[in-house]
Parts: structure tokens; sequence; C-alpha cells
């Protein structure tokens, strides 16, 4: 199926999908916040997702642990 500029039609994510995409987002924040500063630069500059933070931070604690270590919920 095509939309009107020709393109595929997108189709929406499954509930396992959706999961594993969530999962992995909070495993790439949890390596870039963890990452060292680097020396002799401005010790603040990682770079994150301040969205996925602010999700974070809203989460259950069980939650973000299953997340981070990619279990089936």
């Amino acid at each position: 199926m095509q939309d009107e500029t020709g393109k595929p039609a997108k189709r929406r994510l499954n509930q396992s999908e959706k999961r594993a995409l969530r999962a992995a987002q909070v495993q790439l924040f949890a390596r870039q916040y963890a990452r060292k500063a680097q020396r002799k630069t401005e010790p603040n500059d990682r770079r994150y997702d301040r969205e996925v933070e602010a999700e974070i931070k809203r989460m259950c604690p069980d939650t973000l642990d299953t997340l981070i270590r990619d279990e089936e919920v």
C-alpha cells in the first residue's frame, strides 16, 4: 500500500517492537550517561537525550531494571 507521495505506507509497531525500541533507547542512554568526561575538556560534554532522561526519572525502578537488562516483561 502506498500513500499519496508514492512511498510505502508506514506501519505501526507491535507491542514487542515498541518494548525492544524502548529498551534500546534506555540502554543507549545508560551508556552515554555513564561515560567518563574527557580530559582537558568541559566536564559537561556528555551528549544524551534529555527526553529519555525525563522518561527514565518517571519510570518504576523494576521497569527500568528490566529494560536495561533487556529481559521480557
